[in-house]
Parts: structure tokens; C-alpha cells; sequence
């Protein structure tokens, strides 16, 4: 069984699929190593080690950089955080994702909002799709399995209409050839259920305060969970804690 083919069996099992994100070599290794099945890349924290910050501040190459060096040291799926796909078009984006396919990756993400005038907002869901359709078609002509995790960012945007605009994209997403929906910070039980409901299509979502168990994930028919950069910031905010105490205490006790 290939890669793509374990990866896509894991977002049909019983329980969900609980994603590992990583942001360079190490921590893939770490995922790996605990018993994690597949692993993902986490774009704010790969951009946020090299100085950046989230949002397509690091060029591609500096992404496929990273991806590569994860993808020699597991041998485990990797999913990959695209964000709207580093590139200026359709093609520039398809083209990008031919480079991650002969790399070894199984999987992407891709999201329907961009920053438009310094603001993050949501691309008509006609556009999207319109993007969607196109590296379907072009991965299913060129015989690449790549499992497409679609987007929306009405939660993560806070939309007052989130639930409404979810079910919209959704459909579409699925018309246009998504093979999973990916709904960042939605946490509503009721809402969750909902959007589970509306399609055969595996529902992801994010690792954030007030998300319920996975368990209840689980009954609520959710497929696919991720860290994000959660994990990411975690270590690091307990890393400026030892680096603090260590100067304050003026000994390397803090490490021991």
C-alpha cells in the first residue's frame, strides 16, 4: 500500500485521524516515533522559525525546502499546509503542487481566504472553486494522487454568518472535487454537527481552546483532527520561560 493510499484509509477509519503537525525534521521525527500515523506541515510555524510570520511571508522554496528534509527522515504520510498555494495563478499553484507530488507528499492544504488590501478575506466561493477544479483536473489527467484538504475560513474569521457561509462552501468544495473540508476554529458541538452532516466528505478540524474532546469529536462525526502550530507554541512559550529563569537565576538549573 502506498503512502496517499494509507493516508486516505485514515480519513475513513473509525476514529479520527489525529494529524501530527510539524515544522522541521526533529519534530516529524518526535511525531513518528509516539506512534502518529501521518503528519502535516503547520505553515504559521514553519514561517514563524525562519522569522515570518503566518501568511505566505516565506517563499516557496523555503517551504519545499523544509518539506523535503521532513520527508527524508519518517517514512510516514506527510500532508502539506499550502495556504492559498504560493503562486500568483491556477498554474503557478498546480505547478507547485507537481513539485511536492514528486517529492513524496500525499496531501495539501489550501484555503479560500487571502489577504486583499492588508485584510484577511474570504475569495468568492465561485473563484475557489473555480481553483479547486483546476488542480483536481489536472492532478486526475496527470494520474497524481494528492488528497486535496479544502479550506474555509468563516470561523477562523469570525463571521457573523459562519455556519450559513460553511454549508455553502462546503457543498461546493465537494462539487469541485475537494476530498476533505477543513473548517479551522469551529468548536460549537451543534455546529460541528451540522457541517458533518452535509457531507460524505471528511470533515478536519483545528486544535483550539474549547474544541471538545476527541472522543466527542468522534461521536460528532468528525474524520480528521489537527494540531496546527498549537504544539509549535507550546514549546516555545516554555522555552522563553527556561531562557528567562536561567538569566534571572544566573544557573542552567532551569534545564535540569
Amino acid at each position: 500500500m502506498t503512502n496517499y493510499e494509507i493516508f486516505y484509509q485514515l480519513h475513513y477509519q473509525q476514529e479520527p485521524l489525529l494529524l501530527g503537525n510539524a515544522w522541521n525534521a526533529y519534530s516529524a521525527q518526535l511525531f513518528e516515533k509516539s506512534g502518529y500515523k501521518a503528519i502535516g506541515t503547520s505553515s504559521a510555524a514553519v514561517a514563524i522559525s525562519l522569522g515570518f510570520e503566518d501568511g505566505e511571508k516565506i517563499s516557496f522554496e523555503d517551504l519545499f525546502f523544509f518539506v523535503k528534509k521532513i520527508i527524508a527522515s519518517v517514512s510516514i504520510p506527510l500532508s502539506v499546509d499550502m495556504e492559498t498555494g504560493y503562486g500568483d495563478s491556477v498554474d503557478a499553484v498546480i505547478s507547485n503542487i507537481e513539485k511536492l507530488y514528486h517529492a513524496g507528499v500525499v496531501g495539501i492544504n489550501i484555503e479560500d481566504s487571502a489577504l486583499v488590501n492588508g485584510k484577511q478575506q474570504m475569495l468568492p466561493v465561485d473563484i475557489f472553486s473555480k481553483k479547486l477544479r483546476a488542480i483536481k483536473n489536472h492532478l486526475t489527467t496527470n494520474n497524481m494522487k494528492i488528497f486535496i484538504n479544502a479550506r474555509t475560513d468563516a470561523f477562523l474569521l469570525k463571521l457573523a454568518s459562519g455556519i450559513e457561509i460553511t454549508t455553502e462552501r462546503i457543498k461546493a468544495y465537494e462539487n469541485a472535487g475537494g476530498d476533505g473540508i477543513f473548517v479551522p476554529f469551529i468548536v460549537d458541538q451543534d455546529s460541528i454537527k451540522k457541517i458533518t452532516a452535509l457531507t460524505s466528505l471528511p470533515i478536519n478540524v483545528l486544535s483550539t481552546p474549547g474544541l471538545p474532546s476527541f472522543d466527542r469529536l468522534t461521536e460528532l462525526g468528525v474524520h480528521r483532527i489537527s494540531m496546527g502550530s498549537s504544539l509549535f507554541k507550546s514549546v516555545y512559550s516554555h522555552a522563553e520561560t527556561l531562557i528567562k529563569n536561567i538569566s534571572r537565576r544566573k544557573t542552567f538549573s532551569p534545564l535540569f
